[in-house]
Formats: structure tokens, C-alpha cells, sequence
């Protein structure tokens, strides 16, 4: 039996992920913050929306950008998804774009959704993984930070607390 490559990288996914699951809530979330010293080129920024259409941010400039990679079956992932919504009404030149690591599902995401409270975040996919390999992605949740001229800048690694005092100041330092 001949296993895809896709089937290998959500089992790499899903690994990471059972050997983050032992991290105290009460740990500083704050040391999962990478910032660079020198922001990252993105040559290609490319996944899709809830209808599975073809989403283009490769050369899309002028706001600061949070591409979050999450999943259903993520504890971590449903802790963190509120304090990202809240972001976002704080900022709203922060833009946000939920990008669901498990196949196109739009029942299970709306009520993932509805299960935390998320209203006004729309869901995205990357189905054919591209993104994961392009960001080396090690687990979930990850979200990748990006600079309002396209580049990354920095990533978190892990959960963390969106609208906690010293991610906010973070922030506010590239809006």
C-alpha cells in the first residue's frame, strides 16, 4: 500500500502536535514568539477561501497580516482562536486569515466556530499542503507575521494570548 505525501505530512502534524499537548496553561506563551532580525521575503502566498476559490496574498502590501494554521482537533488551536477574533476588532488593520489544516469542511469549521464563540472569522484551507511545506511548519497552532510591505517579520510557534499586553506591544510596533 502506497501512502501519499499529503497522509505523511498530517501525520507529522499530528505528532508534533501530541508532543506539544504537555505544556502547562499557565506556561509564558510569550518565548513561542520568533521575531527575525531581518524580515523574511514571501515569494508566494496562496490558499484557498470557504468556497475553495483561489486566495492571492503574494503581493499584497500595506497591513500587517497573521496567517494562523490551526485545526479542529486542536486544544491548543481553541484556546488561542478567541483572543485572535479579539485581535482583530482591536486592530482592525491587522487582518487575519484562519487557514484550517484538516480537509475543506465548512460544517465542522462553522461549528467549531460557534462551539468557541468565533463569529467574525472566516475560515480558510490549504488542501494540497503547500503552505506547510513552504513555512516549515512544525505544529499547531502556528501563525505566521507579516509586515505591511509582504515580508515575514516573525511567527509563534505554539499558543499564545493575541491581545495579552506584550503581544499587543509587539504589534503596535509594525502597525
Amino acid at each position: 500500500m502506497k501512502i501519499s505525501k499529503s497522509f505523511k505530512i498530517y501525520i507529522h502534524i499530528i505528532l508534533l502536535f501530541l508532543l506539544t499537548q504537555n505544556l502547562s496553561e499557565a506556561e509564558d506563551f510569550s518565548k513561542n514568539i520568533i521575531i527575525h532580525e531581518k524580515p523574511t521575503k514571501i515569494t508566494e502566498l496562496k490558499f484557498k477561501d470557504s468556497d475553495l476559490q483561489d486566495v492571492d496574498l503574494t503581493n499584497k502590501k500595506g497591513n500587517i497580516m497573521i496567517i494562523n494554521f490551526w485545526a479542529t482537533w486542536c486544544l491548543p488551536c481553541k484556546r488561542e482562536m478567541p483572543s485572535l477574533e479579539k485581535l482583530t476588532n482591536l486592530y482592525p488593520e491587522v487582518k487575519v486569515y484562519a487557514i484550517n489544516m484538516e480537509r475543506p469542511n465548512k460544517l465542522k469549521v462553522r461549528d467549531f466556530f460557534r462551539s468557541i464563540n468565533v463569529a467574525s472569522l472566516d475560515p480558510y484551507y490549504d488542501p494540497e499542503l503547500k503552505l506547510v511545506k513552504q513555512f516549515k511548519m512544525r505544529g499547531l497552532p502556528t501563525s505566521i507575521l507579516i509586515d505591511k510591505n509582504g515580508d515575514e517579520f516573525g511567527r509563534v510557534i505554539g499558543e499564545v494570548d493575541f491581545v495579552s499586553k506584550e503581544f499587543i506591544n509587539l504589534i503596535e510596533k509594525y502597525i
